[in-house]
């Protein structure tokens, strides 16, 4: 298995995987698209053969300092004044959590976030801790009512670039 850029024909996939993995938090496919329309070299999927079903998916891009973008909305455009590079979502099939693919796909979007003095993301499910082996820290500077829609667990964490 292997993470490969997204392609327009893996967004179904995509989102039936997300649907099972994130019933609390559903998202559109529509704007799952528009993610992947707009960055590209920010989404994933991780596929268990060539041409097989989709195992995993990451989504990523730009972002204004700690402006995550509230849970299924529509990004418009990737801001010309993005000041930090922004993890959407990491998901893998449940079955195959613990073999490394996570840690694959994150040290992808990391190195795309090299430029960026900072990278942010909203941690769901108590996964803090999962979060802060990459560098990630809980960081003041998103607004309650925006991570409330990602769930009562939700915490807003940043890493900063190390120079």
């Amino acid at each position: 298995m292997q993470w490969r850029e997204m392609r327009e024909e893996d967004l179904t996939g995509v989102l039936d995987l997300a649907d099972r993995v994130h019933p609390e938090l559903p998202e559109r496919f529509e704007v799952i698209a528009e993610k992947r329309r707009l960055y590209p070299q920010g989404c994933l999927v991780l596929e268990d053969a060539p041409g097989g079903a989709l195992a995993g998916y990451a989504i990523s891009h730009p972002i204004r300092e700690n402006s995550p973008p509230a849970l299924d909305s529509f990004l418009g455009a990737i801001p010309e004044e993005a000041g930090q590079y922004y993890i959407h979502d990491v998901v893998l099939d449940p079955e195959l959590r613990g073999g490394g693919y996570a840690r694959q796909a994150i040290e992808r979007l990391l190195a795309q976030a090299e430029g960026f003095p900072s990278t942010g993301l909203v941690s769901v499910y108590g996964t803090a801790g999962f979060w802060s082996r990459f560098g990630f820290a809980p960081a003041p500077g998103v607004a309650g009512q925006k991570l409330a829609a990602y769930g009562e667990d939700a915490v807003w964490m940043r890493r900063d670039l190390t120079l």
